[in-house]
């Protein structure tokens, strides 16, 4: 049994940068659904309910960023009340909306890419094709988390230490700064300190041999065809007008012809896949362990 992180990297890189290029280029509000259902039951599906406070700054994008496009944006024809002059309208407030949830969902989408791709996945991925690129990302990819976790000991240190005063925002914005400028003073020194690591390993010196213990099996070839073939309806679809959708300046209505159709149900199949594999195996998993 195999969860849908558990695929060839080629695989799981092909689905999820397929659902999350669809998405980025439609405000259709059927395939932002469709786009935003897949991407959250993907993530919690695979990693489960904890850490819910991680997920309030998405649902803090889904309120604020309609409401600053509302008061900025005053493009449309159908006006809901006036401020200042200045229509609030209800074209503006409908794009906002999806364009939010547009956001959201591909956030989501990266989000559980960079949980499944890790290092050795980004160089079997681009180790062939650039050996210097695929350093580069999978350095990238994991300074990111472990800076998050050295600023979180340094502002742990400093308040263990007692140099922050829970009644004074001015310390405690001066704290936040401090801790800013150590982070970046560490991640330097620990630049140099790779660097020349890197340097003392002969990094770059001779011709680099590839190894990788993925092997691109049977399952992996099928998901990855299935992938292909439910982007390539949805492009076509596309291509001849289908899930066209117009914000301004009045709110177009929801197609739904035959080609608008084949793409719902195109990108609904792709979007959902990820998830239907990883429940199918936890369900079985689940089963089984009820049977000992």
């Amino acid at each position: 049994m195999r969860g849908f992180g558990d695929y060839n990297p080629i695989a799981v890189f092909v689905s999820i940068m397929s659902c999350a290029g669809i998405a980025m280029f439609t405000l259709n509000p059927v395939m932002i659904t469709l786009s935003l259902v897949g991407a959250v039951s993907l993530w919690f599906v695979r990693l489960g309910t904890h850490s819910m406070k991680s997920h309030l700054l998405y649902a803090a994008m889904l309120v604020v960023l309609p409401l600053l496009n509302m008061l900025m944006s005053h493009q449309g024809a159908t006006p809901l009340l006036v401020i200042n002059d200045n229509p609030i309208t209800l074209e503006s407030l409908v794009y906002g909306v999806l364009s939010a949830a547009m956001l959201v969902s591909v956030l989501y989408w990266f989000r559980s890419f960079s949980r499944i791709m890790t290092s050795d996945k980004i160089l079997y991925l681009l180790g062939r094709i650039s050996p210097r690129l695929a350093l580069i990302v999978s350095m990238a990819l994991r300074f990111i988390p472990h800076f998050g976790r050295q600023a979180k000991k340094i502002d742990n240190a400093r308040r263990v230490m007692g140099l922050y005063r829970e009644d004074n925002i001015v310390d405690s914005a001066k704290g936040k700064l401090s801790v800013f400028s150590i982070l970046i003073t560490w991640g330097l020194e620990n630049g140099i300190t790779t660097a020349d690591s890197m340097t003392a390993r002969g990094y770059g010196t001779a011709h680099r041999t590839s190894f990788s213990v993925f092997r691109f099996r049977r399952s992996d070839a099928v998901l990855t065809a299935a992938t292909l073939l439910l982007l390539a309806g949805c492009v076509c679809g596309m291509a001849f007008g289908g899930g066209e959708y117009a914000c301004y300046p009045v709110l177009s209505g929801i197609p739904w012809d035959v080609c608008s159709l084949i793409v719902y149900v195109c990108y609904g199949l792709m979007a959902m896949l990820p998830t239907i594999i990883e429940a199918e195996v936890k369900i079985r998993w689940h089963s089984l362990r009820s049977t000992i």
